[in-house]
């Protein structure tokens, strides 16, 4: 998997839009690679998906995916998303530092959840003092990546012990069937796990 422009965005306003072209038929052609793009700049990602980029959207190796950090910015592009005719499409929910309620999951195939990891980490939102009752089953199109922390307070578990508390959960039982389980309901996303039952 190959994340294209980690530390930038290849949307951004002063990328012309020839040089996007030319990196989406690059990547385009390397079919032997799962590409992610993700961008905050999601409208110009639909126009252009929809027009100049249209043959790179219909590429199932190319993942279109934007940032979703907080309800004022991040929601509205959700909507940006669904709205390209993109093979592949995903969400990069992190850091989840507020409460984003439910959001409508409707042609996304992917999400990747976190916190902040590292040394001041904020808590994840919703967290409280408790680490989350509910972490999707295996199978469930969600990706629990670093839960964070506060500096102070007791140590929350790792992204990896929660994955193998809920794999020993859906071996007991539970769904492992895609948009079911705790934090996706009915295609649904569930954003304040600690809420989720």
């Amino acid at each position: 998997m190959i994340f294209v422009n980690s530390m930038s965005d290849i949307f951004h306003k002063d990328v012309p839009e020839d040089y996007i072209v030319s990196v989406a038929r690059t990547i385009s052609e390397a079919k032997w690679h799962t590409f992610q793009v993700l961008t905050k700049r999601s409208e110009r990602l639909r126009d252009l998906l929809r027009t100049r980029l249209s043959f790179a959207a219909a590429e199932p190796h190319i993942w279109w995916g934007v940032s979703v950090e907080n309800r004022k910015h991040g929601v509205p592009r959700i909507a940006h998303l669904q709205a390209v005719p993109a093979v592949v499409r995903f969400l990069s929910i992190e850091p989840l530092l507020e409460d984003l309620g439910q959001l409508d999951l409707s042609s996304i195939d992917w999400v990747i959840v976190g916190g902040e990891s590292g040394p001041g980490a904020r808590p994840m939102a919703g967290m409280g003092s408790q680490p989350p009752r509910s972490v999707p089953p295996p199978g469930d199109p969600v990706l629990l990546q670093a839960v964070g922390r506060a500096e102070k307070g007791p140590r929350r578990p790792t992204a990896r012990q929660l994955r193998r508390d809920a794999t020993s959960e859906a071996s007991a039982g539970h769904s492992s069937r895609r948009g079911s389980g705790p934090l996706v309901k009915h295609g649904r996303l569930q954003l304040n796990p600690a809420l989720a039952g």
